[in-house]
């Protein structure tokens, strides 16, 4: 494995979703050569076809096959490990020793570890380098990179890492990506809650709720929600930021779960966890996260 995986290293990327696609655009661009795979043979068509360089192929096992590294983004953790190590034609099989698995999902920590373990056994490494920012940050390049893993590691994918995302912070131990992520995102479902419900309360008051988000943004209560979420999808009610509401509430379900196991009692956190699972059940997978707004109104 080179010192730094830098262009022209081969890649195989697996998952080419709304977040994949644009994140495996930028890597290409980057100079980076990609051999890629998803269950959707349209998706790689599609994604093939845009970009030539890039190598289409039927398997995880057959993408990994002279790969420098494997990077996934898939919906969960034990997706994950279905294509990486556990699954037919896994990703594992087709890798040289030493080489590396990035884990870009939003996976469950203490999985996250088992997966590296596991892999330790057969001489691959693995990091956890899960994202903020959503699908518009992903097609502009500028998501937030939390990675987990040893200091060696991180610093060999950085570059790697840097040609998707703006920042890129080393987060601790393998893991630690993915337990920073989940409890980031229960901080952004919380404030985005709690700025639905103030909306919904002052606007039954009288109160123009572009006036009350001004005064948010000027005072204590500004948050990324009222900054960024409040007056292009909430108030008009479009409900269109592009993150599903389905992966909201599994993030909030790993940071309760993670509380559960270090013996952590987060009474907010299962309340969180609990609303979002509510709402996702009524409105539906694929409802944009900021129609928690909705769910709050209709309830």
């Amino acid at each position: 494995m080179p010192t730094h995986l830098t262009p022209p290293a081969t890649i195989a990327f697996i998952g080419l979703g709304m977040m994949g696609k644009p994140m495996a655009t930028h890597l290409v661009a980057a100079g980076y050569r990609l051999r890629v795979y998803d269950a959707s043979q349209q998706a790689i068509s599609d994604f093939v076809g845009a970009h030539p360089t890039a190598s289409a192929t039927p398997s995880a096992k057959a993408a990994a096959d002279g790969a420098d590294a494997v990077i996934t983004m898939l919906p969960d953790g034990k997706i994950v490990r279905q294509a990486v190590l556990d699954g037919p034609d896994a990703a594992a099989d087709g890798l040289a020793r030493d080489r590396v698995v990035i884990d870009m999902s939003s996976s469950a920590p203490t999985g996250t570890r088992a997966l590296a373990s596991d892999l330790a056994a057969r001489g691959l490494r693995c990091i956890d380098a899960p994202v903020s920012g959503g699908v518009r940050r992903a097609v502009d390049g500028s998501l937030a990179i939390m990675a987990g893993g040893t200091a060696e590691d991180v610093e060999q994918c950085r570059p790697l890492l840097q040609a998707m995302g703006k920042t890129v912070v080393h987060a601790g131990a393998v893991g630690s990506g993915h337990a920073v992520k989940a409890l980031n995102n229960y901080l952004s479902a919380t404030s985005l809650l709690s700025m639905c419900e103030a909306l919904i309360v002052g606007e039954k008051f009288g109160l123009d709720p572009t006036v009350m988000v001004e005064v948010f943004n000027a005072s204590s209560g500004m948050s990324n929600s009222t900054q960024v979420k409040a007056k292009p999808f909430v108030i008009p009610r479009n409900y269109a930021a592009g993150f599903a509401l389905a992966l909201m509430a599994k993030d909030l379900a790993t940071a309760a779960e993670l509380a559960d196991q270090m013996g952590v009692r987060a009474d907010t956190m299962h309340d969180m966890a609990t609303v979002w699972a509510e709402a996702m059940r009524k409105l539906g997978r694929d409802t944009d996260h900021t129609a928690i707004h909705r769910y709050l109104e209709e309830r």
